[in-house]
């Protein structure tokens, strides 16, 4: 018996592959609006399910090790998220944008490794807002037919206080209807 797969077969990994990449930038892409819209009416059974039960949550380099330290198991993350909705909320506005993806999905396509550049805006209850880039770095395995993270890192690159909050009620600058 050869160790070739047959042309059928690759084309079926290729495939598998191409779907896990799919379904991790989702899992992502998830984690990340739902931390865009975390608050105090905010259920983070939804959040955690997207964490291995061993998973483990960490800030890296020497602003973020400090910052938000480590928490393995995902009570442990779910107890860390749970501690910015507690009224009032700690963010009033606050949006992720990932950028500079890339993902590779081992050969037995059941685990995966990430990286992003995160560029993230935010507004706080205290009226303070900051400007914040960091590289993040994700393990994912397959659970039951689901993606999910295995080790999640956020290493600060900068962060920037703003004077001002992000949002303005300054009427927007549009063109004027013709009647």
């Amino acid at each position: 018996m050869s160790n070739s797969l047959s042309t059928q077969d690759a084309i079926l990994l290729r495939l598998e592959a191409l779907e896990a990449e799919k379904k991790v930038r989702h899992c992502m892409s998830r984690y990340m609006l739902l931390c865009d819209e975390l608050g105090v009416d905010t259920q983070l059974d939804e959040l955690t399910k997207l964490f291995a039960d061993d998973a483990v949550w960490q800030g890296k380099g020497k602003r973020y090790a400090k910052t938000f330290g480590r928490y393995e198991g995902r009570d442990a993350i779910g107890d860390m998220f749970a501690s910015y909705t507690k009224p009032p909320a700690h963010f009033s506005m606050n949006a992720h944008f990932l950028c500079n993806e890339l993902i590779h999905i081992d050969d037995t396509n059941t685990s995966a490794k990430g990286t992003w550049m995160l560029i993230q805006p935010s507004s706080f209850s205290t009226g303070k807002s900051q400007l914040s880039c960091a590289r993040i770095s994700a393990e994912f395995v397959l659970v039951d037919g689901a993606w999910l993270m295995q080790v999640f890192t956020t290493e600060n690159i900068f962060s920037r206080p703003m004077a001002n909050s992000w949002d303005n009620s300054a009427s927007l600058g549009v063109p004027t209807k013709n009647s």
